[in-house]
């Protein structure tokens, strides 16, 4: 592959990752037409996002393994076609159940598709300058597309209608397909090993994380983490991770080797990342909250207040983080970034109810864009660091993975937090919008000890890097 077929391979790769990223937050944009249209009530509306989001949580380590073992490429593909194709049922749907059926059959098609991205990119580019150049493009694609999706959602939704918020990534995924299948190489794969598949492990891998994502996003988000069903649910997926885990260490051709897992750097920045996530992610939800129910803003404003996150975040990650990484190496570039993103949060939980957006809201912005454009190529870059070319795949659905569950987690927890605070906040004669913006702020609160605590593992578990090469210049690229 010459080197030009290679950077256009890069943006064909993250094309498909956009896509996938984007319709996560673009579907949260337009519940409110599809409740109105389709008659969901406002339990049932939930599974429209559930039902993505158990599908996709479930399935990315195990698409990632499937990728080293028969190919990324053809997982790759396949994902994409599945993606397409339940794109277009979602958008056709005029029932609850086809939207919902569609919308998990969506999740499938989004696990396969990006599960195997890093590892195609870290094959591909394996100098470690065009490698952390390469990294840097991923990393913004796959941390920004959720506020670029704020905004579409609400343009696509205030000027057409919800349909085509679904619509909308048929040509693209088609594009992408017929210029993938040109562009990226065949690989044949490690193949299944003597002993055929490990169907037992995946079977109770796939079991745990789905009851897992299942448990987080159904019962503790609706009946609280003490209740009977959210224990009961919560430690079966732990069991069968427990007994996935032992089925993996005595199986002669497990399907997920656990030697993965005994990279520093692999399980730290892994453990760093769910955790950051989780602080963050679920911010992003409930300042969106903050924004729509305290400060008044509708939807589409809503998005436009999310662009300087991602401004700043891309000129980071497009044209700083490769020269950042080289110089400084991932753990120097990684540790400030969570400084600035415990900042905006730090910042954004002193939030009034007459916020302004200059004074109140932007500062946090442009902190969580400057942390997020310096953690998350490194992170990735660190998770990837220790990755063999037969287990890439198996690395980049770990990566996919961690964060959906913790950005999962974090949400849930913090939102039954936050609601919880201001319910009993009203309940006491506490004006609504003062005491929403209370329990945004608890939220906001715990998002910034679960940064630290990220910064925390990211300085004890990673491994120090030596010294760097200060002979080393900035990319101008």
């Amino acid at each position: 592959m010459t080197d030009r077929s290679r950077w256009i391979a890069l943006y064909v790769l993250c094309g498909g990752m956009l896509m996938i990223v984007l319709d996560v937050t673009v579907v949260n944009v337009a519940l409110p037409s599809i409740q109105n249209d389709l008659g969901f009530t406002q339990s049932s509306l939930a599974w429209v996002v559930n039902a993505y989001l158990i599908a996709f949580g479930g399935l990315l380590l195990l698409a990632g393994r499937f990728g080293d073992i028969v190919g990324r490429k053809r997982i790759f593909l396949a994902g994409l076609t599945v993606f397409t194709i339940a794109s277009l049922l979602c958008g056709l749907a005029q029932s609850q159940t086809m939207l919902i059926v569609a919308r998990f059959v969506q999740g499938v098609g989004g696990a396969m598709t990006s599960a195997v991205i890093l590892g195609m990119i870290v094959t591909m580019f394996q100098e470690p300058r065009e490698q952390a150049k390469a990294i840097g493009v991923y990393a913004f694609v796959a941390s920004a597309g959720g506020s670029i999706g704020l905004l579409a959602g609400g343009v696509l939704t205030r000027a057409i209608n919800w349909h085509w918020i679904f619509f909308v990534n048929i040509p693209i995924g088609i594009a992408t397909i017929v210029v993938a299948v040109r562009l990226l190489e065949t690989e044949t794969g490690i193949g299944f090993g003597k002993g055929g598949p490990d169907i037992p492990g995946a079977v109770l891998i796939t079991g745990s994380l789905m009851l897992g994502v299942y448990t987080i996003v159904k019962p503790a988000a609706e009946d609280g983490w003490g209740a009977s069903r959210t224990l009961a649910l919560g430690t079966i997926s732990i069991a069968l991770l427990i007994a996935f885990v032992a089925r993996e260490s005595r199986a002669s051709n497990p399907l997920i080797p656990l030697r993965i897992f005994r990279s520093r750097n692999v399980s730290g920045a892994n453990a760093t990342q769910a955790l950051m996530v989780a602080g963050m992610f679920g911010v992003f939800f409930l300042g969106s909250l903050y924004m729509q129910r305290v400060l008044g803003y509708n939807a589409l404003k809503v998005g436009v207040a999310f662009l300087p996150v991602t401004i700043v975040m891309g000129t980071l990650s497009l044209r700083y983080s490769e020269g950042l990484i080289t110089r400084f190496g991932a753990r120097r570039t990684l540790l400030p970034g969570l400084v600035l993103i415990g900042l905006g949060l730090a910042y954004f939980a002193r939030a009034p109810v007459d916020g302004n957006y200059v004074r109140d809201v932007l500062p946090t912005m442009i902190l969580f864009g400057f942390g997020a454009g310096l953690c998350f190529p490194a992170l990735t870059t660190v998770a990837m660091s220790s990755a063999t070319p037969s287990d890439a795949g198996l690395a980049s659905g770990l990566v996919n993975t961690t964060a959906q569950v913790g950005g999962a987690l974090g949400l849930a927890v913090l939102a039954t937090l936050s609601a919880t605070r201001s319910d009993n906040l009203i309940s006491n004669g506490t004006a609504t919008k003062a005491a929403l913006t209370s329990g945004y702020h608890l939220a906001f609160l715990i998002g910034t000890v679960l940064v630290v605590a990220a910064f925390v593992v990211a300085v004890v578990v990673l491994e120090t890097e030596k010294a760097p090469d200060l002979t080393v210049e900035f990319s101008e690229a």
